[in-house]
């Protein structure tokens, strides 16, 4: 059985989901997909169900009722995933923000050591694409917060390209993990370095969506801002056993 498997949130991305697919799908290592949808109501469930004939035992999907957030379908699918002995668990956008060739850095940097690594747009520099300066400033200067607030030295803590050796999903708690939104990712990353896991930082460049909508809104903003500061109380009354 293959080793590596890519979960990937979806609503609305029909503009996008088959092309995705068939791009991983071609990449010289054999992942497998994970689809996480969310009600989507534009098809997009549809189109990943009239590729698994083609792509076998390769392409899943798990369909869920509504929007339910982006950390609770990475919840479910890391959940799925564990549960299937996969190695490496991999988080991507289905929008080609994040570039699937990536994925393979991602998996060397684990083979290589770490036990997760991150596809980081800020570690060499702003390595962002096509977005309004607004919104790379938000970005850019929401990872300096968290690094204040939490003492963690990661120049992307917001970043949603990852890939998460098996062991550090089976012993973070999952089911103690609180947001929902973006926050999510940064409560990933938190909780992995206070287990005593290694988080690396691979270069990437990252480019805004050309087709589909963006997620983002105020209320996801407005949830990491103020979530960073209660989960570094919180932290302080918690026992993160080593990995």
């Amino acid at each position: 059985m293959p080793d590596s498997v890519v979960i990937i949130p979806t609503y609305n991305e029909k503009e996008n989901i088959e092309r995705m697919i068939r791009k991983v799908f071609s990449l010289p290592h054999d992942f497998h997909i994970l689809i996480i949808d969310d009600g989507s109501p534009d098809g997009t469930p549809q189109i990943v169900k009239s590729l698994q004939p083609e792509y076998d035992g390769r392409l899943f999907i798990e369909e869920r009722a509504g929007k339910q957030g982006l950390g609770t379908a990475y919840i479910h699918g890391f959940k799925w995933c564990i549960a299937r002995h996969y190695d490496y668990i991999f988080e991507m956008d289905a929008d080609f923000s994040h570039n699937p060739d990536d994925l393979l850095k991602l998996r060397q940097a684990c083979i290589d050591g770490a036990d997760a690594a991150i596809g980081s747009r800020y570690v060499t520099g702003v390595n962002v694409v096509n977005w309004p300066m607004s919104r790379v400033l938000m970005s850019y200067f929401a990872s300096v917060y968290v690094r204040f607030i939490t003492g963690m030295k990661v120049q992307d803590a917001t970043a949603g390209f990852m890939c998460y050796k098996r062991k550090v999903l089976e012993t973070v708690q999952l089911n103690k993990v609180k947001f929902v939104g973006y926050a999510f990712q940064i409560e990933m990353k938190y909780t992995t370095v206070k287990h005593g896991f290694k988080l690396v930082e691979v270069p990437i460049i990252f480019t805004d969506r050309t087709a589909g909508t963006s997620k983002m809104s105020t209320s996801i903003f407005r949830e990491a801002f103020l979530g960073v500061i209660q989960m570094k109380i919180n932290s302080i009354f918690r026992k993160y056993p080593e990995g």
